[in-house]
């Protein structure tokens, strides 16, 4: 059954690319699981935008980043990139570089993680908004 194969090798893949997150949170639990697939599914909503699929560099993507962030979570979007343990645009950048070393991302040789220090300051560009528990 060839539908059963395809099933299989996307089973196969899906197990891989779990297993490759989990080892970059044994080896650093800096960030939650869901930070490094927000980062990918970001990624391509970024490249899926432009007119012709090319690479895009660290601040190209930090900014789709955030347009992706606000898209998905609105006003929440800060709080939710915060309880990921993201709190700035270089978290962004330490997050592609660790899915660059298991290689669920390639990069190009001028490509360096300060490429996205400092690309927005997250409380202007993403919006407070407080939860008031009282």
């Amino acid at each position: 059954m060839p539908g059963a194969k395809v099933r299989r090798k996307a089973m196969e893949e899906a197990a891989s690319y779990l297993k490759k997150i989990e080892a970059i949170l044994e080896k650093d639990p800096s960030y939650k699981f869901e930070a490094y697939t927000f980062v990918l599914a970001a990624l391509h909503d970024t490249v899926s935008a432009l007119k012709k699929p090319r690479h895009i560099t660290g601040q190209e993507l930090a900014l789709g980043i955030r347009k992706y962030a606000l898209d998905q979570f609105g006003p929440m979007a800060l709080t939710v990139l915060k309880h990921w343990g993201i709190r700035e645009t270089l978290d962004f950048g330490k997050i592609v570089f660790s899915l660059i070393e298991v290689k669920l991302l390639s990069k190009q040789p001028e490509d360096s993680l300060e490429d996205f220090d400092k690309v927005y300051e997250f409380e202007d560009s993403l919006g407070k908004y407080k939860i008031d528990d009282e």
